[in-house]
């Protein structure tokens, strides 16, 4: 039996290190070919190769970058435990990968990137527009904490070669055959974009924050638009 219920009955993190203990936690949890496994493993190496590099860097606003990483972190962990409780009660960006997550022709990478498109184009947003409210900062750019977000990509970035080695499958293969690209770079040069995207979409829940009903119609919409793109992330192999 799957151990992951006890994991996701843990209260919500509350730094970097006890974030990276947990996805420890989830992929010692589950069986080593679950597509959770594949995505969490994904996000722990990124996050303890961003926390070195973020040790060695010079940021204006430390302290909002950490909360950020930490409101982020207990999105995905939310999103797990609510499809645990209940499937329809899951955030709709997860749902595909939560749900094929043992079907068969499907790579390891794919659940990866999955996983990527759900926590960055629809949590990401979410934790910025969290993480602004509660340091009582305006989400805006250009800011301090913009140039902090910014440095991140490029850390992302220098993290590529590493996480080529992560997927025995490698990037060239899966990728094109997943996403019809010729280019093996485009997965993590995708994770740029998608956070630039992000950010966007923060400033727009931002401006919607004093309008409720809005609100939540519109992170309702962009649920639904990343659980889409997750399908199409997740086609079987031939």
């Amino acid at each position: 039996m799957s151990a992951l219920p006890k994991v996701l009955r843990a209260p919500p993190v509350t730094d970097v290190p006890a974030a990276i203990e947990r996805f420890h936690a989830i992929e010692a949890a589950l069986p080593g070919n679950d597509g959770i496994v594949w995505f969490t493993r994904l996000y722990r190496g990124v996050t303890e190769a961003v926390r070195d590099r973020l040790a060695r860097q010079r940021f204006k606003d430390p302290a909002c970058l950490g909360r950020l990483d930490v409101v982020f972190a207990n999105l995905y962990l939310d999103a797990l435990r609510a499809w645990a409780a209940a499937p329809s009660k899951a955030p709709r960006a997860w749902a595909p990968l939560f749900a094929v997550r043992s079907a068969p022709r499907i790579a390891p990478i794919q659940f990866a990137l999955a996983g990527m498109n759900a926590h960055i184009n629809r949590d990401l947003p979410v934790a910025l527009v969290t993480t602004w409210q509660e340091l009582g900062l305006e989400l805006e750019a250009p800011s301090p904490q913009h140039d902090d977000y910014e440095k991140v990509n490029v850390l992302l970035a220098q993290t590529e070669a590493k996480v080529k080695h992560w997927f025995d499958t490698g990037f060239v293969g899966v990728v094109d055959a997943a996403l019809g690209s010729a280019d093996d770079r485009i997965a993590m040069w995708n994770v740029g974009r998608a956070r630039d995207a992000a950010w966007v979409q923060g400033e727009a829940l931002w401006a919607l924050r004093g309008v409720g009903f809005l609100g939540h119609r519109y992170l309702d919409t962009l649920d639904r638009l990343v659980g889409f793109a997750g399908r199409g992330l997740l086609v079987p192999l031939p």
